[in-house]
């Protein structure tokens, strides 16, 4: 565990599960899954936001692991609007994405003529753009850009880490970075987007802070994202503003009482991933657990969720048999359009954190 000379202590949980990401076999086997503690602190030294229990050493990333999002077409538009970013704001010559995973949005970039290497030592693939293996200085690459999505929120030191992708880069180029936005969860009061495997939560002003120059910065994905370009020859070390505190509402899990209190023994979850795995959990903690889980993802569907146990399913597994008068609990208001057209409107839809 880091040990900070100050800090702000924001938000606590124990026992979260580890990977809420991870698929498993059995229920006793999800229900018995490595956790690990959340204690989210705002840096009062670099003003950066992160959670100090965390434990590098638990995190493991395997075949198991199932976080592919582009099965469903609102996340397909949004990879085509940062694509659509990078390629009017950089160019798409000459790019290196560090932690491709699965290789989705390179694939999109190359489709559309970008000349592209991806690194991640986890992918399982066979693409000849994505090498299995750390984006390093003992590469002697220098690409007129880097490509950053949802990898700087898993670094437990995020400036030492960028600053190790500028060396490697050959002490430049710029870089694209797109995370999670902590503002969006503060003003939404989003309990559930508070995960393990996030030990940074940033805003847009951390970015402002560790860069020089920044070309692009702003939100994205509905507000839930935010997105820089920076160059990384101007990497500076972030350092706390008391004009800029982490604004952290004291009321922040209230809707998490008022939805169990106003729950259904026939409310049924629509999002088998990290929001979901999350509202599930604390929603069984307060008593009120959810009825089933649905997803898209054929990857998750007839494995179990992290935590609660709880199987996935298809949405023809448990739409024909739900009562009309059954309430759909949509993770990610984003794809809420498309959750009711899978489902013909017959339900309930609540917009979780909007409800």
């Amino acid at each position: 565990m880091t040990q900070p000379t100050e800090f702000r202590l924001l938000y606590a949980q124990d026992d979260f599960p580890v990977f809420q990401n991870r698929m498993y076999d059995s229920a006793d086997e999800a229900r018995n899954c490595p956790r690990g503690n959340i204690r989210i602190v705002e840096d009062l030294v670099s003003g950066l936001v992160r959670n100090d229990a965390f434990d590098p050493d638990l995190v493991d990333y395997d075949s198991a692991y199932q976080n592919e999002q582009a099965n469903s077409a609102p996340f397909r538009e949004h990879l085509a609007w940062a694509a659509d970013l990078i390629s009017d704001v950089i160019g798409l010559d000459d790019l290196v994405e560090v932690g491709c995973g699965k290789g989705t949005f390179l694939e999109m970039l190359a489709r559309r003529g970008a000349s592209i290497t991806g690194f991640d030592p986890t992918y399982e693939g066979d693409s000849p753009l994505i090498q299995k293996h750390y984006f390093g200085p003992d590469l002697g690459l220098s690409a007129k850009a880097l490509v950053l999505r949802h990898v700087l929120e898993h670094i437990p030191d995020p400036y030492a880490f960028l600053c190790q992708l500028r060396d490697a880069n050959g002490g430049g180029g710029l870089i694209y970075i797109e995370v999670p936005c902590f503002d969006w969860i503060c003003d939404g009061r989003s309990w559930f987007d508070i995960f393990y495997e996030h030990v940074n939560y940033f805003r847009l002003s951390d970015f402002r802070k560790m860069f020089g120059s920044l070309l692009a910065i702003g939100h994205c994905f509905g507000g839930q994202y935010l997105y820089v370009i920076g160059d990384l020859s101007t990497l500076r070390q972030p350092e706390y503003d008391p004009e800029d505190p982490v604004v952290f509402p004291e009321n922040f899990t209230a809707s998490l009482q008022d939805g169990a209190a106003a729950s259904s023994k026939s409310d049924v979850v629509w999002g088998g991933a990290s929001k979901g795995v999350i509202y599930a959990l604390l929603r069984e903690r307060a008593g009120a657990p959810v009825e089933a889980v649905i997803d898209i993802n054929r990857n998750k569907q007839g494995h179990f969720l992290a935590g609660t146990g709880l199987r996935v399913c298809a949405p023809d597994e448990v739409l024909p048999n739900l009562p009309r008068s059954s309430r759909i609990l949509v993770m990610n208001p984003n794809y809420c359009e498309e959750i009711r057209k899978i489902s013909n409107d017959a339900f309930t839809y609540v917009e979780v954190g909007n409800d």
